[in-house]
C-alpha cells in the first residue's frame, strides 16, 4: 500500500502511471482513479491519505487527469460531501460564496482593463480604439480558468496587461497563427521575440496621434466583424517577458 503522495504521468498502458524518473507503477487493486471536475471532492479525498495525482503537459499548461486513491476514501470523501451539500442552507451560503467570487472577479476586470488603457497609452485622438482594443484584450485573458498571462499572481499587473496586450497582437495583428515554426528549441521563442518589437511598433502611431494607412493591421484588426479569437494566449504565464 502506497504511504506517500505522487505526482505521476499516464502511463503507456492503461491502468498504469509513470514517476517523475519513468518508472512505471501499477495503482493497488484497492484504489480507483477518481476524476478531476470536482474540486472540493478532490480536497477531502487528498485531506484522507495518500493519492497519486495524474498530471500531463499541453502546451505550457499542466492539466489534471485526476488522482489514484483508494476506494474507501473516495467513497467516505464521497458521502461526507453529501451530506455538506444537502444540509439545510447550503444553497444559500453556496450563492452568497458565488457572488462573493464574481464580485471579486469583476473587480479584477476592471483593474486589468484600467492597466491595459494604460499600457495602450493611446492619444486622445484615438482614445475609442484604446477602449475597443482593451475591450477585445481583457475579454479574451480576464475568463475564469483560462490559463492566460492576466491569471497569473507571480508577476505584477502592469506586466499581466502589457504581455496580454502582446498576445492579441501577436495572434490578431501579424502572420503568427499561419506561420510554420521549426521545431527546435527556442525557436517559437525567438519568433514571438520578433513579433513583440513588430507589435510594439503598430502602436507607435496611436501614442503619438499620427495618420495611419487604411491597410494597418491592427486598425484592420480592430474593425473587422470577422475577427477569430484563437490560439494559446498562455505563452507567458510564467512570467516570461515577451
Amino acid at each position: 500500500m502506497p504511504t506517500e503522495n505522487r505526482t505521476v504521468k499516464p502511463g503507456l498502458k492503461a491502468g498504469t502511471v509513470l514517476t517523475e524518473t519513468g518508472e512505471a507503477l501499477v495503482p493497488p487493486p484497492e484504489w480507483e482513479l477518481l476524476p478531476p471536475g470536482d474540486g472540493a471532492l478532490t480536497k477531502l479525498v487528498k485531506a484522507q491519505g495518500p493519492t497519486w495525482l495524474v498530471q500531463v503537459k499541453v502546451g505550457r499548461r499542466v492539466m489534471s487527469r485526476g488522482i489514484w486513491a483508494s476506494k474507501t476514501n473516495v467513497l467516505a470523501a464521497v458521502e461526507e460531501l453529501r451530506g455538506k451539500r444537502t444540509a439545510p442552507g447550503y444553497d444559500l451560503q453556496r450563492e452568497k460564496q458565488q457572488a462573493a467570487k464574481e464580485k471579486k472577479h469583476q473587480v479584477y476586470v476592471r483593474a486589468f482593463y484600467t492597466e491595459v488603457l494604460t499600457f495602450l497609452d493611446f492619444h486622445p485622438r484615438f482614445a475609442l480604439l484604446a477602449e475597443n482594443l482593451a475591450d477585445k484584450v481583457t475579454a479574451l485573458a480576464t475568463p475564469v480558468g483560462s490559463g492566460t498571462v492576466a491569471r497569473t499572481e507571480r508577476i505584477p499587473l502592469a506586466d499581466r496587461a502589457r504581455a496580454a496586450v502582446i498576445a492579441w497582437l501577436r495572434h490578431q495583428a501579424t502572420g503568427y497563427d499561419r506561420m510554420t515554426i521549426a521545431r527546435v528549441k527556442g525557436s517559437r521563442r525567438e519568433v514571438r521575440s520578433q513579433l513583440a518589437g513588430q507589435s510594439m511598433e503598430l502602436l507607435l502611431p496611436y501614442r503619438q496621434g499620427k495618420d495611419f494607412p487604411a491597410t494597418c493591421p491592427l486598425f484592420r484588426a480592430l474593425t473587422s466583424n470577422d475577427i477569430v479569437e484563437a490560439g494559446d494566449h498562455s505563452e507567458v504565464a510564467d512570467g516570461t517577458s515577451v
